[in-house]
């Protein structure tokens, strides 16, 4: 147990709250390419601008156009807005109950390396963000941070107004997860609900989950 009370639950989005289907956006993103799905996605996120489109430095219009152009794409704005988004999975990896459950006696925040359009699109989409109050959600593209920088794992902590030792971050990649217990939080590499459930009651028997 930690020496402190647990005050503050941190989540990532990707893979940990939604599932990603890569496969399905390249699809939609690959008309009148000839590039492979590997040799498309590599292109894309090795761009020279991907850090800046993830820390909103570059707009929605902009990037379409950059990448659209740099690839040789004819998809039109909106067009490659719903290839983009296809990427998210719309079944939620976990029940409204989950949250519902943890909000009973601890705040929740969101904090995730995420652009502005698949903000828009989660946001519209995902029920399970009624729990998360807009002052909580805390993205790199908002931020113009991601992680592991410790600029956004303060920015979550300054948004829940929690102390890093009340606070437990949850992510499926070890070396955010790190990053943040370097920074004095708990951490929680998500592997599956049941895990993730089972982490969260070890850390605090008060979770009722």
């Amino acid at each position: 147990m930690p020496n402190a009370p647990l005050r503050a639950v941190i989540f990532d989005i990707g893979r940990v709250l939604v599932k990603l289907d890569l496969a399905r956006a390249i699809a939609g993103l690959r008309q009148g390419i000839s590039l492979s799905p590997a040799e498309l996605w590599s292109a894309v996120e090795k761009d020279p601008r991907w850090h800046d489109w993830q820390e909103g430095r570059i707009s929605p219009h902009d990037w379409h156009l950059h990448i659209t152009q740099r690839l040789g794409s004819p998809l039109k704005f909106e067009e490659f807005c719903e290839a983009w988004n296809r990427s998210l999975d719309p079944a939620p990896i976990h029940s409204d109950d989950l949250f519902a459950s943890i909000a009973k006696k601890h705040k929740l925040a969101l904090l995730s390396n995420t652009d502005p359009i698949h903000v828009a699109h989660l946001e519209s989409t995902f029920s399970f963000f009624q729990f998360f109050p807009p002052r909580t959600r805390i993205y790199s593209c908002s931020v113009r941070a991601s992680k592991p920088s410790p600029v956004v794992f303060q920015a979550a902590l300054k948004a829940v107004k929690t102390p890093a030792c009340q606070a437990v971050f949850i992510d499926d990649i070890p070396e955010y997860v790190q990053a943040a217990r370097s920074l004095g939080l708990h951490g929680i590499q998500y592997l599956n609900p049941e895990q993730l459930r089972s982490d969260l009651r070890a850390l605090d028997p008060g979770f009722a989950l």
